[in-house]
């Protein structure tokens, strides 16, 4: 209502000012006229007073006789002086008048005591007559002052001086101030109408929109109270209907602000390089892992089209603006990123009835690809090794126990028998029982197992893997140093799991170093995972066996009885609880082992506890 009220009394107020200003520039106007009126007649009058000289006995060639010639009859013409000297008396705004030959002197005057004299100039009334509005008011209203209406004269049609009407601004000054004065009055008393009338004018006409905003407000609040008690009018059959809108809006705000939230947390997490463009080829949907491959935040990107986005100084660049310029889609192919990194690139472009609505761009860090598809050839590996393994200790196990058993009858019946027999019947014993516990370690890998997991501390699991394996360290002469955060590092783990793992990479780090030597142990946080690095300094892994070290069976220790399970046995138990092992090995200098496992923070996250526990917290897994 205010604002309606304010632009009414402004369109007054402004109607005012130009009903003001009119009555200015007319009473500006009109004294112009009428001093311009007046020296045009005494104009008029001067060059009738003045006969043909020519045929008086004036000599014409001489200048000065003319000018007391021409002086004498204007001077003694009765009609101009008469009408000369009722001019300031018959308008109110005229000052005085004169005749002005062309050396400035003045021939008649309104004032007698100037007549002979030389006048000075004064300021042309048309300085007032162009200046704007406020100017016009303060030459008017400011200190008088006096301004001429100026008109040449011909006499004899020979240019002689001027006629000159004095306007002073205190006589139009008294003209123009009642006048403005009343317009003022008139002013004020339509702007406090129109102020009135707007003001009661809005509210009679927004009153039911104000109604109505106060009904959207409480929709939008979720509060439909006001609603439901609407009267069966108009107003109240719009009330209704704004607040069926309100519900519609406020489940199409919850669905899109749920959606939002999937699609960023979808795009938070991908760890290929996701963007999606419009059918002008800019970008509204970009994942996180791009900022990893062209080296600029997500938010730089949104908006920006192709052309700003990837140069064609590039590899990269040049290999998308020509896909986008030909609009051909690209399959998946290596190429280097601008931060040296090789990249697996592929764009698809969108289509709907045979047209390009959109492109997507897909971005893969090869090295990563390639990771990952070792670590499924693993598995596949790993897990068809163990297939086998559990038929082949099936079938062997049986005939060992018939040996076993036949074995001991034998020596029962044999009591009598030499010592060479006895100690040969021994090796046979010994030998049956080792191949027996092979058999039963297969089986134990092999078979489903239970893990129970526990939140728990990392640093207390490392640091019970430490106190295990310090007798081995000093057998070897080996020292182990650990570092560790202040802070906990929780994970969600099966605890004798997680310690056989890292005490197996322990162990194979310590018996790396026959003369002795340090082995670290360091734990610290990388990104959402808890990365636990174990750093000996042996000989180093042969880089022909670095692609074979998680494979069942294979060892690199077989002189000193390695059975080529305990990194097998590591890498299947970090799979159980979604983590990962790596390691780097330099020849001659040691290897590191990296071990990952999700945070707390990061399993719930992902929900990855909740689908792989049940009510007891135990989680099979075959």
């Amino acid at each position: 209502m205010l604002g309606i009220t304010l632009m009414v009394a402004a369109v007054v107020t402004a109607f005012s000012y130009l009903y003001i200003s009119q009555i200015l520039i007319q009473q500006v106007t009109t004294t112009h006229d009428v001093a311009d009126d007046l020296t045009k007649q005494l104009a008029f009058l001067a060059a009738d007073a003045v006969p043909d000289l020519t045929s008086t006995r004036v000599n014409t060639s001489k200048p000065d006789a003319v000018k007391k010639a021409i002086a004498y009859y204007l001077s003694t013409d009765k009609d101009l002086n008469v009408f000369l000297q009722s001019a300031v008396g018959n308008w109110s705004t005229i000052y005085d008048a004169s005749l002005v030959d062309s050396d400035g002197k003045v021939i008649l005057h309104t004032n007698v005591e100037k007549v002979g004299k030389q006048i000075s100039d004064r300021p042309d009334f048309q300085q007032i007559q162009n200046a704007g509005f406020r100017k016009k008011l303060r030459l008017i209203y400011n200190p008088p002052d006096i301004y001429d209406v100026r008109l040449p004269m011909q006499i004899n049609g020979e240019p002689f001086g001027s006629v000159r009407v004095g306007v002073n601004t205190v006589l139009v000054r008294s003209e123009l101030t009642p006048r403005l004065r009343h317009a003022f009055v008139l002013s004020l008393i339509a702007i406090l109408i129109s102020l009135i009338f707007a003001s009661g004018l809005s509210r009679l006409a927004l009153g039911p929109l104000e109604q109505i905003s106060r009904s959207l407000d409480s929709v939008t609040l979720g509060d439909d109270a006001m609603v439901e008690g609407a009267t069966s009018d108009e107003y109240g059959l719009v009330s209704l209907k704004i607040a069926h809108l309100g519900r519609q809006m406020r489940d199409a705000r919850e669905i899109f602000s749920a959606l939002k939230d999937n699609v960023d947390q979808l795009m938070g997490n991908l760890q290929d390089g996701l963007m999606l463009f419009t059918r002008d080829s800019r970008v509204v949907l970009v994942s996180a892992s791009v900022e990893k491959f062209l080296g600029r935040p997500r938010h730089e990107l949104l908006g920006r089209g192709v052309e700003e986005i990837f140069s064609a100084q590039t590899a990269l660049g040049a290999l998308v603006l020509d896909c986008f310029h030909l609009r051909n889609s690209l399959e998946p192919r290596e190429i280097e990123a601008p931060n040296a990194k090789r990249v697996q690139i592929s764009l698809d472009f969108i289509q709907e009835h045979g047209t390009a609505i959109g492109a997507l761009l897909t971005l893969r860090d090869a090295e990563s690809a390639r990771q990952i598809e070792d670590e499924i050839e693993m598995s596949r590996r790993m897990s068809a090794s163990g297939r086998m393994t559990r038929g082949v200790a099936h079938e062997v196990k049986n005939p060992i126990n018939a040996i076993v058993l036949h074995l001991q009858l034998l020596q029962n019946k044999l009591h009598g028998i030499d010592p060479d027999t006895r100690r040969h019947m021994d090796i046979i014993d010994s030998e049956i029982h080792r191949l027996d516990r092979v058999v039963q370690t297969l089986v134990e890998f092999t078979r489903p197992r239970d893990l129970h997991l526990e939140q728990t501390d990392l640093r207390r699991i490392l640091d019970d893997v430490i106190t295990l394996a310090t007798p081995d360290a000093e057998q070897h002469g080996v020292r182990v140093t650990r570092h560790f955060p202040s802070e906990p590092m929780r994970v969600k783990i099966d605890p004798d799991f997680i310690k056989t793992a890292m005490l197996n990479v322990v162990l194979n780090g310590i018996q790396a170093m026959p003369s002795g030597g340090v082995l670290s142990v360091t734990l610290r946080r990388d990104g959402d995972m808890a990365l636990t690095e174990i750093e000996d300094q042996g000989s180093g892994i042969p880089h022909d066996a670095q692609d074979k070290i998680f494979e069942l069976y294979f060892t690199t220790k077989k002189d000193s009885g390695g059975g080529g399970i305990g990194l097998a046995q590591t890498y299947q138990v970090m799979q159980w609880h979604y983590g990962s092992v790596d390691f780097e090995s330099i020849a001659g200098q040691g290897t590191t082992f990296r071990l990952r496992l999700p945070l707390v923070a990061s399993q719930n996250e992902a929900g990855v506890a909740g689908k792989e526990r049940d009510d007891s917290e135990t989680a099979r897994i075959a």
